[in-house]
């Protein structure tokens, strides 16, 4: 065998392939789920040592055969709100019962020079069905008579840049590309809106954009917007100036237009929900890769005004991340532990707390999160949408299973969950972007 310095004589064509051939060695195996790094006070175990490449496992996209559908635990009924959309990524549900679906995926050019680990990320990802063109729209879904299944669809907004978060307030729907937030007027029962919407606020992009994704919600009374803005690196690798603005949760007055960081340090924050008992912002995040199976984990925590999450100097609170140079003591000291622990790898993407009541009230006030799945550890994480239980504000058991099945018995991807959202009538409604479709979770007598 060559030693690694090998890679530096070779031409770039040949080492490319030699790495590709590597990473896409995938695992035939069924995913193993375990309970590492979940809960309150997860157990952290030290970092490994870094290598070339980061571990991959992906879990090839092979979608849902006719018929196929995920599972839900006894008492429960799937169905297929709707199917054959294109790659949907994110759900908000409208006063008068209609849906929204962003269908969406990561902007044509982002990540520009990533080199070669890029290039065979770029490769892994399509092959987890995350390489497609981004459609760049968002389809409304309407169901009139109220069966659980969609039977109208428009598409209600496109020409769009890689959307992501909706959120209505008033007669304006607000909408998150990637580069900006942009307004729409929006009259109640429209299926369609034709008209182009005006530029709200600029979010940061540009020709590193890592973490495309944006999402936004509408503080209660109306007054603000809370928008995600993930980093743009894992690890601060493109420079801490590449950073500026970004892995952050921002406040946007909406009066006004004027914006300010609201909390910091967070990798990569995507779902956003008002917890109904306290009256807290949650977010989940996804935190960072190469440092082992078991580390991070990806969390959810109440978003504290003006709070530092540690990101990228250190991880979980004030564990430091010694890859990080130059370091910030200053800043580790003050970085916060997130509240709950959601597994490594898992990539937590989608939450909604659970405020109706057509489920048993065990399942009142928790928190629903749709689970993306792992692409890098063995054995494979999330790949499914889970459930903790709340009380009094605040997370009071373990995660619990709410939809699973996403993953074959050889290994391969049915189905990807991201946006998590509650219908009108109660039911959980899921967004699958590999499945190309919005799945519904009723109790079995709704």
């Amino acid at each position: 065998m060559r030693p690694p310095t090998s890679f530096a004589r070779r031409p770039l064509a040949a080492v490319a392939a030699s790495l590709v051939a590597l990473t896409l060695a995938v695992s035939s195996h069924a995913a193993d789920q375990d309970t590492i790094g979940f809960g309150p006070d997860p157990e952290l175990p030290a970092p490994q040592k870094k290598s070339l490449m980061p571990t991959v496992n992906i879990a090839p996209a092979s979608p849902w055969a006719e018929g196929e559908k995920p599972t839900a635990p006894a008492g429960f009924n799937v169905t297929a709100y709707a199917t054959g959309l294109d790659h949907p990524r994110w759900l908000a549900t409208l006063p008068n019962g209609d849906v929204l679906v962003a269908e969406s995926n990561a902007p044509a050019q982002h990540d520009a020079n990533a080199g070669i680990k890029g290039w065979v990320m770029k490769k892994v990802m399509k092959r987890a069905g995350a390489g497609v063109p981004s459609p760049d729209r968002i389809v409304l879904l309407r169901d009139s008579n109220g069966d659980g299944i969609a039977e109208t669809r428009t598409v209600f907004i496109e020409k769009l840049h890689s959307p992501f978060g909706m959120a209505l307030v008033g007669d304006d729907l607000y909408v998150a590309d990637t580069d900006a937030i942009l307004r729409f007027k929006y009259h109640a029962g429209d299926t369609r809106i034709a008209e182009p919407g005006e530029k709200f606020v600029d979010l940061p992009a540009g020709p590193i954009n890592h973490h495309w994704t944006k999402n936004l919600i509408a503080s209660r009374d109306g007054k603000h917007l809370y928008v995600t803005i993930g980093s743009n690196s894992n690890a601060a690798e493109n420079g801490i100036d590449a950073e500026r603005g970004r892995a952050a949760i921002m406040e946007v007055d909406i009066a006004s237009g004027q914006s300010r960081l609201f909390a910091t340090g967070l990798r990569n924050p995507n779902g956003m929900s008002w917890q109904p008992q306290s009256g807290a912002l949650w977010t989940v995040v996804n935190e960072r890769d190469e440092l082992g199976n078991d580390l991070v984990p990806d969390y959810m925590t109440a978003v504290k005004d003006g709070a530092f999450y540690g990101w990228p100097y250190s991880y979980y609170g004030q564990h430091v991340d010694d890859r990080v140079k130059p370091q910030r003591a200053d800043l580790v000291q003050s970085a916060i532990p997130p509240d709950y622990a959601l597994g490594s790898h898992t990539a937590s993407l989608g939450l909604t707390f659970y405020d109706a009541q057509a489920f048993p009230q065990h399942y009142w006030n928790g928190a629903f999160i749709g689970q993306h799945g792992s692409w890098n550890r063995k054995p494979r994480s999330g790949y499914k949408v889970v459930f903790v239980p709340f009380q009094d504000g605040k997370p009071s058991g373990p995660p619990e299973d709410i939809l699973t099945g996403f993953l074959s018995p050889d290994g391969h991807a049915r189905g990807r969950p991201v946006g998590v959202a509650v219908d009108h009538g109660g039911a959980l409604l899921v967004a699958d972007d590999v499945g190309n479709a919005v799945w519904r979770v009723a109790p079995a007598s709704k």
